[in-house]
């Protein structure tokens, strides 16, 4: 089973492989090729969107604050410089942070410079699984890594979904699994549903760690495999838990 969250410093070097592959695929992509999941964006846009991302937490997490989203700044001519320019300056700031420090950040978690080195790690992660869509290639995620991004959409995301959508609806504690890791989730009703014991599910849905952490990111994978009562589990599987 996978320990979750990483200690903080043991991010960057998944986040460096990370950016690293994102800017490959970048490379060898036509940037004006659709993205799939990402509706009318092209690999140009989401590019330019992971780029301002990164600037934007370096920024939070150099001052500690909130910052204003520059999310379509320009990045010239040269976007895969400008992309690789941008992955350093995060990697920089989160080299040059201290974990236990306070920051603000959107989650629900503790308000501490650590939660960034996760959220850039799994936010580049999903991207490029996207870019790899859009390049027609295929992406292979570390297990534990995507494992760890379930449950931070779980632990970060879902205690904090109002602020975008409707609470996923749960009629019955559901059992989440992953079925190369070996890590499990309880999720109970609630308004927004929770995590808890590992007791009472009606319901499993199961996948690999990776087809997990898309599925729930409303990207294209193979749907999880599904026992018990399926119309629970595929309700609240059908639900945004995302900004």
């Amino acid at each position: 089973m996978t320990t979750m969250p990483f200690p903080a410093r043991d991010y960057l070097p998944v986040l460096r492989e990370l950016t690293g592959g994102f800017a490959e695929v970048l490379r060898a992509a036509d940037p004006a090729a659709p993205v799939p999941d990402c509706a009318g964006w092209t690999v140009a846009d989401l590019a330019t969107h992971l780029g301002n991302v990164h600037r934007w937490a370096a920024a939070v997490v150099t001052t500690g604050e909130s910052q204003r989203q520059s999310f379509a700044d320009d990045p010239g001519a040269d976007l895969v410089s400008w992309y690789a320019a941008s992955a350093r300056q995060l990697v920089d700031a989160l080299e040059a942070a201290t974990p236990e420090d306070p920051c603000w950040h959107f989650a629900g978690t503790g308000k501490v410079k650590a939660f960034w080195f996760r959220r850039q790690v799994h936010e580049t992660a999903v991207h490029l699984a996207d870019a790899h869509a859009a390049a027609g290639t295929a992406v292979a995620l570390d297990p534990a890594v995507a494992a760890d991004g379930v449950d931070e959409v779980l632990t970060a995301w879902l205690p904090r979904v109002t602020r975008w959508h409707a609470p996923p609806p749960l009629a019955a504690p559901l059992a989440l699994r992953t079925t190369d890791t070996g890590d499990a989730w309880t999720l109970h009703p609630g308004e927004p549903p929770a995590l808890g014991p590992a007791t009472g599910s009606v319901a499993t849905a199961e996948a690999t760690a990776q087809d997990l952490l898309l599925h729930l990111w409303k990207r294209t994978a193979p749907s999880p495999r599904l026992t018990g009562d399926t119309a629970t589990a595929e309700q609240f599987l059908r639900a945004p838990f995302t900004a």
